[in-house]
């Protein structure tokens, strides 16, 4: 009957590696590749039946190991500088990244055990506490102030609301809004063609005041046109446009019912 031997289990082969480290008491930056390797070998001959998944990586090491063992036996490679490269290093960056975070995250399990143990209230300080302010004392606030100083506090506070003041902004205007009644707009200039029969445009411009009026004696132009009732001509270009009168008159309320 065989002896049942009980092993530990390992995160990873890195964890592995540096628990032999520690075993043996070596320096991480002087692995003695061949006894370590001989002791990581003798481990994983004992995993026989473990998980083939965690097994992998615990073989893909061993074949890290062997190589690196191999190298060693051989002749060192120089590099351009003529400095030798050590079959180690890259080995030894990976376990100290990992003791890096191996002890990084026991520090903040000791602290989430630390917090268990710490109990939190809500504030109980009474309202009228809280609503108290210190007074003020006008002597001491006063302190030391003479006009010189005061002068130049009023300065500061006239400069920086002069900062807040854009220089273009500023100077705009303010923009009012016309009113105007767009039905009896419409009808108006309506009226005034069919009443003439004949007019100029610049004439219709001039009958009222505001953007918004020529805006609107232009889009009922465009209507009377567009219902066949008027006929524009301008001779040239940049020259005045004449508006002649064509449809029936008794018209003139449609065109506010279309723009309702």
């Amino acid at each position: 009957m065989g002896i049942p031997v009980k092993l530990q289990v390992f995160e990873g082969p890195l964890d592995l590696l540096l628990h032999l480290i520690e075993k043996n008491k070596v320096n991480i930056y002087d692995i003695p590749i061949v006894e370590i390797t001989d002791q990581y070998m003798e481990y994983i001959s004992q995993m026989q039946g473990e998980d083939l998944d965690m097994m992998s990586e615990f073989l893909v090491m061993a074949a890290t190991l062997l190589d690196i063992k191999s190298r060693m036996l051989l002749p060192p490679e120089v590099t351009e500088e003529g400095e030798e490269i050590d079959p180690r290093e890259e080995l030894v960056q990976k376990l100290l990244e990992y003791k890096m975070y191996k002890y990084m995250s026991y520090e903040l399990r000791d602290r989430q055990e630390n917090a268990s143990f710490r109990m939190f209230k809500e504030p109980t300080i009474p309202e009228e506490v809280k609503a108290y302010r210190e007074p003020v004392d006008i002597g001491k606030l006063l302190d030391g102030l003479t006009l010189q100083g005061l002068y130049t506090v009023f300065r500061d506070i006239i400069k920086r609301q002069e900062d807040r003041i854009d220089p273009i902004r500023s100077k705009f205007g303010n923009v009012k809004r016309e009113e105007v009644d767009l039905g009896e707009t419409m009808q108006f200039v309506e009226r005034y063609i069919i009443d003439r029969g004949t007019c100029m445009f610049s004439e219709l411009l001039k009958l009222r005041s505001g953007k918004m009026y020529k805006v609107v004696t232009f889009l009922t132009l465009l209507e009377l046109m567009k219902e066949g009732k008027a006929e524009v001509e301008q001779p040239e270009t940049f020259a005045d446009i004449q508006i002649r009168f064509t449809g029936k008159e008794g018209g003139t309320g449609t065109l506010s019912d279309d723009y309702d």
